[in-house]
């Protein structure tokens, strides 16, 4: 039986045709419209025992636990495999999460078919073809920025999965610049300093995302330049992203700079409204839902401006409260669940834990702080399910911002508040009425 972090083809093939065995019985045991919605965007990343490990887009795999564990374990159990338990758990988080060496745990919907092009990104998704259609021909490097969640990710993925698909003799290698750095820390720690260089300088093509988090670490970025010179000197290709351009890498050495701008530097902007509609048709018509009112999707596009990653956020939570009142996706819902305002990327972290600390009646240094007490914990859950709604922060960027906790006990926040506004009708209201206090400040009430 196949283990808990595959690594190997077989393995990986093995885990692969289960967890399709299982979906075919999921699809037989619920409406297309939840299948396609809930249960289709999640992948299986291993098993273990008896348990088979899930995970997928955040807002999707916080549900499916909650609604579809139970569902799950049974059509393990009647699709014949020896797993009966499943757990569910987060997949990479941005801009300085980790990603698997060689992507194996990339993710196969970053295609560019599936790409929605935009005037905001059209250069960028032009000029990632042309490298995935000839590496090393076309611009050497390629460096992408642009703020998160607006589909820089996509891109380099999409490049890798160009690659695999259409140039399989190639040795291809995605990774963030965090993992490199992990990695190549462990590899000091167990004296395989150059079996690390090995795996990272005898390769063709090599696409590292989030560079800024280079920042910082000057050994790191020693190997990275030395790495860098190799590959690019060999004729490799280098594909590279950052929130940034590269002069505005302020801490990074120059050195490093300068190379970064040798090839094509180009912008990956927020999506117009036009765009943002396509997106939205394109997510509605992948989940098989039908949509009666025909402005529904325009007001959301309106009300969530700042990037694609929100968008998607934001019609996982409207069709959830769709889904959970038994009400149509409309624009009356679309209005209680996001309201409109100024845009979540441009509320600040200290709005919110402000906000959030005179609703439950407590200072804002208590909710950034140790207390366990029922109320100070209650409103920290609050406030960091707010920050991760209403801002592009990533989770271990979140923790960093209240006590310096951690990429679980943020994930822990946002499952009970999720959980808590399913199960109770109070906190959804208290959740929702912050959501307005943060939108609409005093002053700015019509």
């Amino acid at each position: 039986m196949v283990a808990h972090q595959v690594q190997d083809d077989s393995s990986r093939h093995e885990l692969d045709a289960l967890w399709r065995a299982t979906q075919d019985r999921l699809r037989a045991s619920v409406p297309e419209s939840t299948f396609r919605l809930w249960l289709e965007p999640l992948r299986a990343v291993g098993a273990d025992a008896d348990t088979l490990y899930l995970t997928g887009p955040e807002g999707i795999r916080a549900w499916a636990e909650r609604r579809y564990s139970s569902l799950i374990g049974q059509a393990l159990t009647e699709a014949g495999t020896p797993l009966r338990r499943v757990s569910f758990s987060a997949a990479a988080e941005t801009p300085c999460g980790t990603a698997a060496i060689d992507g194996a745990e990339l993710n196969p919907n970053y295609t560019f078919e599936r790409f929605v092009i935009g005037s905001g990104n059209r250069l960028a998704h032009g000029a990632s073809l042309a490298v995935a259609e000839a590496p090393s021909e076309a611009y050497n490097p390629l460096f992408l920025h642009g703020p998160p969640g607006l589909g820089k990710t996509h891109l380099l993925a999409a490049i890798a999965n160009y690659l695999r698909a259409n140039a399989p003799g190639l040795s291809v290698r995605y990774t963030t610049a965090e993992s490199f750095t992990n990695e190549f820390v462990g590899a000091l720690k167990s004296a395989g300093a150059e079996g690390f260089k090995a795996r990272y300088r005898d390769i063709d093509v090599l696409l590292i995302d989030d560079v800024q988090c280079l920042e910082g670490k000057p050994a790191t970025e020693e190997e990275f330049f030395h790495t860098f010179n190799a590959l690019y000197e060999s004729g490799s290709q280098l594909v590279l992203s950052a929130d940034r351009i590269p002069s505005e890498l302020s801490t990074l050495a120059s050195r490093l700079r300068d190379r970064f701008e040798w090839g094509l530097t180009v912008p990956v902007e927020a999506p117009n409204l036009a765009t943002r509609l396509t997106v939205l048709r394109r997510l509605v018509q992948e989940a098989g839902v039908e949509i009666a009112d025909g402005g529904a999707l325009h007001e959301l596009a309106q009300r969530i401006d700042a990037n694609v990653r929100q968008l998607h956020g934001g019609l996982t939570r409207v069709l959830a409260h769709a889904s959970l009142m038994a009400r149509p996706l409309s624009t009356e819902l679309i209005a209680e669940v996001i309201p409109h305002g100024r845009s979540a990327q441009a509320t600040s972290v200290e709005e919110i834990q402000q906000r959030v600390a005179e609703a439950f009646g407590i200072s804002r240094a208590e909710l950034i702080g140790s207390s366990r007490a029922a109320t100070p914990l209650r409103a920290r859950h609050v406030a960091i399910f707010l920050t991760r709604e209403l801002t592009d922060l990533s989770l271990p960027q979140i923790g960093r911002l209240y006590g310096g906790r951690d990429h679980s006990t943020v994930l822990n926040s946002l499952r009970r508040i999720e959980a808590g506004i399913a199960d109770d009708s109070e906190l959804a209201a208290r959740v929702q009425d912050l959501r307005g206090a943060i939108h609409n400040p005093v002053g700015e009430r019509g």
